[in-house]
């Protein structure tokens, strides 16, 4: 199991927000202390609160530094060191993590990691196919037998709108293991090596280097139409090379199952008979106990930045899943987004427990002028919620965050900004 990159000055038997301030205050990063300033925000028409903010690189920005398990490309999500800083700190082993927003699984996966139980919610069915495997990994002996006895040269018709960025043999190789998973799924023989492997062709339909199904696309986490597709085949007068989808698969099982030794496998195994993930809508999540979660870490959709539906029109289409009718959360009005995370608030006060607490991730946008923790610590302390500080882990970004106008700190969320919040004892 991967450290976390920071070293507490003090026992973390006894989590809680003391523990967690004592941490933030005193840390340094590479000899830079934390700089505080205090934000005064509206709660509403006749009370205002003043909340501390803190500013410093809380965690490496080193991509490769957590458990290999987490290698899994998804378009704005963090870093599983945002999630461990947290659960480090106020949770013990064996209590429940919950991300309401959960996309590619960062935080349920990392709790599994750190023996707590993860729950986790997603409207999008992608976010299960993309988590689940993980908490339960095969082996890769499991993997290559399974690969080899799957008949990837089985399909027939294939999807000619799809052939801007696969050959057409590779594209038959996908068809045949997406017919062969649903009928897998059909006579109820899909098992957890199925899912595996359907999780990591997920990940490898399209990208930027020969570790992906596809000719050379951008980014490697989304994927563009077929007609964008076209534009960037001509500009850089490509075709699509033949990949070999069973070897590909294997070859990125082997890399995701590299830090995965007998204590990962142990704690994993400890947390999956616990574990709830589920396919729903964070506003109403009837299959948690009142009062169960210790602690929520999550990053809702960002306002007016990231269509998540359309990023993954080529996964579900793998899986069979009609994008246009996910339901996911995309809003350009700040008063609009601002309704529905009170909406999640109010169930979120629900399922946390007393002096429990929320880790709320969100984004600083157009152009640095709107910061959503202002938006969110209303809503918040109108369900119940006591504000506690505002942590702005400040980093450099790199790779495709540059594809979609992240520089620098001056556009986009390029800064982890979150918003902890208690639960009243």
């Amino acid at each position: 199991m991967i450290s976390s990159s920071f070293t507490l000055p003090f026992s973390s038997i006894d989590p809680g927000f003391p523990a967690l301030q004592r941490t933030i205050e005193t840390h340094r990063w590479k000899g830079r202390p934390t700089h505080r300033d205090v934000c005064r925000i509206s709660i509403d028409e006749r009370r205002a609160t003043e909340v501390n903010v803190y500013t410093n690189e809380f965690w490496t920005r080193r991509h490769r530094a957590a458990n290999s398990l987490h290698q899994v490309s998804y378009r704005a999500c963090f870093k599983p060191q945002l999630p461990r800083f947290f659960i480090e700190l106020l949770t013990h082993p064996g209590e429940f993590v919950y991300d309401p927003f959960m996309g590619r699984g960062t935080t349920p996966i990392e709790a599994a990691i750190m023996q707590r139980v993860p729950f986790g919610c997603d409207v999008n069915p992608l976010s299960i196919a993309l988590t689940a495997p993980r908490l339960s990994p095969p082996t890769l002996l499991q993997v290559r037998e399974r690969l080899a006895a799957i008949d990837f040269s089985s399909a027939d018709a294939l999807p000619e709108h799809l052939l801007v960025f696969y050959h057409p043999e590779t594209l038959r190789e996908i068809c045949a293991l997406k017919s062969y998973l649903k009928q897998r799924a059909e006579t109820q023989t899909f098992d957890p090596v199925d899912n595996w492997v359907r999780m990591v062709a997920l990940n490898r339909l399209t990208g930027h280097s020969q570790g992906f199904f596809s000719v050379y696309t951008l980014p490697p986490n989304q994927a563009v139409s077929p007609e964008a597709q076209g534009r960037i085949n001509e500009k850089r007068r490509q075709v699509p090379p033949r990949r070999g989808v069973p070897t590909l698969i294997l070859a990125k099982s082997e890399s995701l199952l590299r830090d995965c030794d007998v204590s990962v496998r142990q704690a994993l195994g400890s947390a999956v008979g616990a574990a709830k993930l589920m396919t729903s809508s964070s506003k109403s999540t009837p299959e948690i106990p009142s009062g169960s979660v210790a602690l929520v870490v999550t990053s809702p959709p960002f306002l007016n930045t990231v269509d998540y539906a359309a990023d993954n029109w080529l996964r579900c289409w793998f899986c069979d899943i009609d994008a246009t009718q996910l339901g996911i959360t995309v809003v350009k009005r700040l008063d609009e987004w601002s309704t529905i995370m009170g909406e999640v608030f109010r169930e979120l006060f629900r399922v946390v427990r007393s002096g429990g607490h929320v880790a709320f991730e969100v984004g600083e946008i157009r152009n640095g002028q709107l910061r959503l923790e202002e938006a969110v610590l209303p809503q918040a302390a109108a369900a119940g919620f006591e504000p506690v500080l505002v942590m702005i882990n400040s980093q450099h970004f790199t790779k495709t965050a540059n594809c979609w106008g992240v520089r620098n700190n001056s556009k986009g969320t390029n800064t982890n900004r979150i918003v902890v919040l208690k639960r009243p004892a």
